[in-house]
């Protein structure tokens, strides 16, 4: 809707066109009537109309002066002269303004006012719609030219340089190597990139709006920006070595006003890591590779953290021989009511593995492991959630670029695990029952007795037992049993501990009442199921 603003110091003429036209209908919006030439340029300095109606003789600034000043302020305006004058001199200086319309007051009708609001409007519209099909053409342009930028620089990456000479002078049309300057590249790293890539609806999208917004902050900051791939993207720094020269720091500072500007523009965040400066095409390239394979250092970087290319050391130990002390720790934490103990249990081992430096792979197969079983066992407690397949689980951590994005997207199934229990008179087993399973699940070292638990709901036992077994379909006493037997089966899977320790483990003084027990709820012996390889013994099922 087009904006419209009036200025005549006959007050019942204000009133008049004000309310005798209904601007809507029009398309139009009313956006200011005034009485003095100065009022409403005061306004239009503040909210720019794109039609103006106007008296020409008013008090502290006529309607010819409005008119000059609005249109060195828009030259697109539509003004219409309403004037008690019908001489030619006023007419003939309101034509060397581009006045479209000029209108006599006194033979004035509303209706050669809307009749005039109506030729405005189809001229607006013919505008917008070249001004659209000006900036579409040229946004086609601006998008083909950074596709023809990024094959450019793809090339230089992938394959082999055949000519450094040719390639300088192809680069220097981007403006680079010219003239002995150098070149310090980094390598931007767009976090949350699932999350934005259905915010934008696309990648291509996504990817454009990035381009587009580093390319109008860079234009003054002597670098370019290059797309390489959907998640990252090149900063190429020019400068010239000097004893004043510090290129990485003016870098850094520069990343850190990109960062924040992104943020503010389009809520994209991003890490970056810099390179070593080059002089050469040959060291240019050089520098880009090492920033691409430097996965393991892009793995480890902080939200919003703009680091320097270092060597990597090797990993120290071994994580997965600390997986049972870190899934039994992560599982209990799960199993707590506290929604804040999944996450300190898991921002525990987030740093363990952030100080031992193990490989990329490695932490990603061990946290998919560590999910998949959490999701196995949680399966017999109330209120645990529906979790995504395996498939759709290892698709996405596949996708996750950095350690902290990692740890928020496990964060998430975790939670999704084990929401809140719903209250009373919701659907699903009643939050009593859903609190004694989560108190057996956290003391499967002990002995526990249904009096215990009741005692912990302050309920009375005889009650509890009844209200248990209505709930889950069995017994109190089978609840635990399973629990103990289904802990049983992960320690034998996953650790070296004898069958007599995680007897121990798990409450029971007597080994053979352990391993019958053990075999009546999985069909083999203890030894027997370790041996047949990880819980294929055996033909009994889960009680």
């Amino acid at each position: 809707m087009y904006k419209v603003l009036l200025a005549d110091d006959d007050y019942p003429v204000l009133e008049l066109l004000s309310e005798a036209i209904d601007w809507t209908e029009l398309g139009f919006e009313l956006c200011g009537a005034y009485e003095n030439g100065a009022a409403a340029w005061a306004h239009a300095e503040r909210d720019m109309p794109d039609v103006l109606v106007t008296d020409i003789g008013m008090p502290r600034m006529d309607g010819l002066e409005l008119c000059r000043r609005m249109k060195e302020r828009h030259p697109g305006l539509c003004v219409a002269i309403l004037s008690c004058h019908s001489d030619f001199h006023y007419a003939r200086q309101a034509m060397r303004l581009s006045v479209q319309e000029y209108l006599v007051k006194d033979t004035l009708d509303p209706a050669d006012l809307k009749e005039v609001l109506r030729k405005f409007k189809q001229a607006l519209d013919a505008k917008l719609e070249t001004d659209w099909e000006h900036m579409r053409m040229k946004q086609v342009m601006r998008e083909a030219g950074e596709l023809g930028k990024e094959k450019f620089f793809r090339s230089f990456i992938q394959q082999p340089l055949l000519s450094s000479g040719q390639w300088q002078q192809e680069a220097a049309a981007y403006g680079l190597l010219r003239g002995g300057e150098h070149v310090l590249p980094a390598l931007v790293c767009t976090e949350s990139y699932e999350r934005l890539k259905e915010r934008f609806s696309s990648e291509q999208t996504l990817h454009f709006a990035i381009g587009n917004v580093l390319g109008e902050l860079l234009q003054h900051e002597g670098a370019i920006h290059v797309g390489y791939g959907q998640r990252h993207t090149f900063l190429l720094f020019s400068f010239r070595r000097g004893i004043h020269s510090r290129p990485v720091g003016a870098a850094e500072e520069t990343l850190v006003r990109l960062q924040r500007e992104l943020e503010r523009v389009l809520g994209v965040r991003f890490a970056a890591l810099i390179g070593t400066g080059a002089g050469t095409p040959e060291e240019l390239r050089r520098g880009m590779k090492e920033l691409l394979a430097a996965t393991e250092q892009r793995f480890y970087l902080e939200e919003r953290e703009i680091a320097r290319l270092t060597p990597v050391a090797p990993g120290r130990g071994d994580l997965f021989s600390r997986y049972d002390e870190a899934r039994t720790e992560i599982r209990d934490a799960v199993a707590s009511p506290d929604p804040g103990a999944r996450r300190l249990a898991l921002r525990r081992w987030i740093d363990v593995i952030r100080a031992e430096r193990h490989p990329e792979h490695a932490v990603k197969e061990w946290m998919l492991k560590l999910l998949l079983d959490l999701r196995l066992g949680l399966r017999r407690i109330p209120y645990a959630g529906a979790a995504p397949s395996a498939d759709r689980m290892h698709r996405e951590i596949v996708e996750t670029d950095s350690l902290w994005s990692l740890e928020q997207w496990t964060a998430e199934r975790l939670d999704a695990y084990y929401p809140s229990a719903p209250k009373r008179g919701g659907t699903g087993p009643r939050p009593e029952v859903a609190e004694a399973c989560r108190y057996v699940s956290r003391n499967l070292e002990r002995r526990i007795a249904l009096e215990e638990v009741a005692g912990q709901l302050h309920l009375n036992a005889s009650y509890f037992s009844r209200l248990f077994k209505k709930e889950t379909g069995r017994t109190f006493i089978e609840h635990v049993t399973v629990e103990k037997m289904e802990r049983a089966r992960e320690l034998l899977e996953h650790t070296a501990l004898s069958v007599g320790e995680i007897g121990e483990k798990l409450g029971y003084d007597n080994l053979s009442y352990f391993i019958k027990t053990f075999r009546s709820h999985a069909g083999a012996t203890p030894m027997e199921y370790r041996t047949a390889g990880a819980g294929q013994a055996g033909g009994g099922g889960r009680a």
